[in-house]
Order: C-alpha cells, then sequence, then structure tokens
C-alpha cells in the first residue's frame, strides 16, 4: 500500500474523532471507511480496507491474502 499523503491522513484522523463512519478522500473525492466505522461493523471483511483497525490474525481469517 502507498503511504498516505498528510491531507489524507488529517481527513481520516479529523473523521475518526469525530466517531464519523468515513470521509470524503481529498484527492480522489471517494468515500473511504474511518477505523471507527470499519470497526462498528465487527468484522474484518478481507478487502485490505486503507484504515482496517483489525490484527494481521484476523485479516488473514477473513481471507485477505498478505501483501
Amino acid at each position: 500500500m502507498l503511504p498516505l499523503h498528510p491531507l489524507q491522513v488529517a481527513a481520516h484522523a479529523a473523521a475518526d474523532t469525530r466517531g464519523q463512519p468515513g470521509y470524503v478522500d481529498p484527492f480522489s473525492g471517494l468515500f473511504v471507511m474511518t477505523a471507527t466505522g470499519l470497526r462498528s461493523r465487527g468484522f474484518c471483511c478481507g478487502n485490505g480496507c486503507r484504515h482496517c483497525p483489525y490484527d494481521e490474525a484476523e485479516r488473514r481469517r477473513a481471507g485477505r491474502p498478505r501483501s
């Protein structure tokens, strides 16, 4: 995964602090789930989400291959 730009990090931090489920990426304009939003789902989906809050074991259990 590419390193995040400081604007992306700031957008995530602001949305996550407010408990929002996601934010609009400042570069792509796409909706990105925050760690809070992903955690509220209750499980790892295995899709390699940008801010996945789950540990490596849970990611593997969900079917996410190692990168």
